[in-house]
């Protein structure tokens, strides 16, 4: 099994190939990049660049696992799309994994613990869990302070978290802030090979775009 894993859901451009077999499985090749307004310019040249670091070409990948999100619309969007547009130009299937799952997968913890990602507008997108593979709470989007209490005193991940240490007061710099194509690939490819089946490239949001339709339009007579 080699999957072409990407994520544009936070700030992270990421993307990696990972080969899953019997015995376990690694990253042949994997590019992470920081950019909140990049991911369109950046992406798929970063999928150029793994595949060719890896010495494999798409024509080899047997299916993409892509991020979910939550994450701003117009960033998310590119990573879903891209995913898609690969997957049916290969006729390959596109597996989803939520981003925050993903971040809570690389931190490797045994014991409860947050994940929390920069939403914007001074809130967070988060998520609780009893261990690295085990969400109990979330996904969310909300206000630091609204949730302190809830998360007060519990280890924390993640880049939102590390923005608002006084509402998450266990945040920990030996965690990652960003999420990783290669613990997404990592994580669906263990999904996969124990049978439990992953959903399609569909959006987390939680929110509605920060575009409107215009109303109020003033009226036009002809005389």
């Amino acid at each position: 099994m080699l999957l072409l894993a990407l994520d544009t859901a936070t700030p992270a451009v990421t993307v990696a190939l990972y080969e899953a077999g019997r015995d376990g499985g690694a990253a042949l090749a994997a590019s992470d990049e920081i950019d909140a307004r990049r991911h369109g310019e950046l992406l798929l040249p970063a999928v150029d660049r793994v595949l060719s670091d890896a010495g494999r070409g798409l024509g080899e990948v047997t299916g993409l696992v892509v991020g979910t999100g939550p994450g701003p619309y117009t960033g998310l969007r590119v990573g879903l799309v891209t995913a898609e547009a690969l997957g049916a130009a290969r006729s390959i299937p596109v597996h989803g994994v939520g981003t925050l799952d993903a971040l809570a997968y690389a931190t490797g913890l045994d014991e409860p613990f947050v994940v929390a990602t920069d939403a914007r507008r001074k809130e967070v997108y988060w998520a609780r869990y009893a261990d690295a593979r085990t969400r109990v709470a979330g996904p969310a989007v909300d206000r630091p302070a609204e949730i302190a209490g809830e998360v007060a005193g519990l280890p924390a991940a993640g880049a939102g978290a590390r923005l608002y240490p006084e509402a998450f007061t266990g945040v920990r710099e030996d965690l990652p802030a960003h999420v990783s194509a290669v613990a997404l690939g990592a994580l669906a490819a263990e999904r996969l090979s124990a049978g439990e089946p992953l959903p399609g490239a569909r959006p987390q949001y939680l929110r509605r775009p920060d575009a409107r339709v215009p109303t109020g339009y003033k009226a036009v007579t002809r005389t």
